[in-house]
C-alpha cells in the first residue's frame, strides 16, 4: 500500500504495513517481498523486519522468508470474540461435526465481513474458501447473512448501499434480494445460504446469542449440494447454536420453546 508522498506513515502505520504484507496466498515472504507489499524503502522494511522478528510477530525460516509468528497469535486471542468464545463454543461444534462429519464453523461480524474464529472439517469434507483467521463477504455467506440479519440497522444499510459482488449464479447481488433474505433470517432464525460462493456447496447457518441476548457470533455446517437435503440439518444447527448461546449465559437460550422441544424429539 502505497502512502502520499507528502504525509510521511507513522512508525505504527509502517509497522501494520509490513503484517498486512501477509495473506493466505503469501505467508511466507522475503524482504524485498515485504518492502514491495507494504509500499516501503527495503532499509525501513529490513529495521522494521528485524525488531518484529525479535519480538516475536515474525519468524524466519532456514530459505530466509518470513512467516507471522506466534507471538500475534497469543495477542489476536484476547480479543474480545476470541478464546472465551472459542471455549464455550467447541462442545457444542465438535458435537455438530459427530453428527454430520462435514465442515462445523463460527465465525463473527466485522464491518461488511465475517471472520471465521473456528472450524473443524473431515479429511473428505468438501473444498471451500473459508479459513480460520479468514475473511468472506457478509452477503454471500450463510454465516454472514445471520449476522447481518442482527446486526444494527446502519449496518446492514451500509451493506445494502454498495455494490454486491456476484461470486456465482446464485450469489445474492441486489439489495431488494438481500432486504428480503434478511428478513426471512429474523422471522426463521436461521438461513440456508446455496451456492452462493462455490456453486457446488450449500450450507445451514444460525445465530449464537451472549449474555446480553444481542447476537455475538454465527455458527454453520457446510455441505455438498447433493450429499443431503439441508433441511434436514437445520434442527442440529440450531441447537448447537443454542447450546453455544447458554454457554455464553444468554437469557433467550434458557428459555425453549414449544419448536425447539420440537427439534430435539
Amino acid at each position: 500500500m502505497r502512502h502520499n508522498a507528502e504525509v510521511a506513515p507513522s512508525v505504527a502505520a509502517r509497522v501494520l504495513n509490513v503484517l498486512g504484507a501477509f495473506s493466505a496466498d503469501h505467508p511466507v515472504l522475503t524482504l524485498s517481498e515485504l518492502s514491495r507489499r507494504a509500499g516501503l524503502p527495503l532499509s525501513t522494511t529490513h529495521r522494521l523486519v528485524g525488531e518484529l522478528t525479535a519480538r516475536g510477530a515474525l519468524e524466519r525460516d532456514s530459505d530466509g522468508g518470513y512467516r507471522v509468528g506466534l507471538w500475534l497469535w497469543e495477542v489476536a486471542s484476547l480479543a474480545p470474540h476470541g478464546a472465551g468464545l472459542r471455549e464455550n463454543a467447541m462442545p457444542f461444534l465438535e458435537d455438530l461435526y459427530e453428527a454430520t462429519h462435514q465442515h462445523v464453523q463460527l465465525a463473527v461480524l466485522d464491518a461488511a465481513e465475517v471472520v471465521y474464529i473456528e472450524r473443524i472439517s473431515a479429511r473428505h469434507a468438501i473444498k471451500i474458501q473459508s479459513r480460520v483467521g479468514g475473511r468472506l463477504p457478509v452477503h454471500a455467506t450463510g454465516v454472514g447473512l445471520v449476522l447481518l440479519a442482527f446486526s444494527p440497522p446502519v449496518t446492514q444499510e451500509e451493506v445494502l448501499a454498495t455494490p454486491l459482488r456476484r461470486y456465482s449464479p446464485k450469489t445474492i447481488s441486489s439489495g431488494t434480494q438481500l432486504r428480503r433474505v434478511l428478513a426471512n433470517v429474523r422471522r426463521d432464525g436461521y438461513v440456508i445460504s446455496d451456492g452462493q460462493i462455490e456453486p457446488d456447496v450449500v450450507s445451514v447457518a444460525a445465530p449464537v446469542y451472549g449474555d446480553g441476548d444481542a447476537v455475538v457470533a454465527a455458527l454453520s455446517v457446510v455441505v455438498p449440494v447433493r450429499s443431503t437435503d439441508p433441511r434436514t440439518l437445520v434442527p442440529a444447527v440450531r441447537a448447537a447454536a443454542r447450546g453455544i448461546s447458554r454457554a455464553l449465559g444468554a437469557p433467550r437460550a434458557g428459555r425453549v420453546s414449544a419448536d425447539a422441544r420440537r427439534e430435539t424429539l
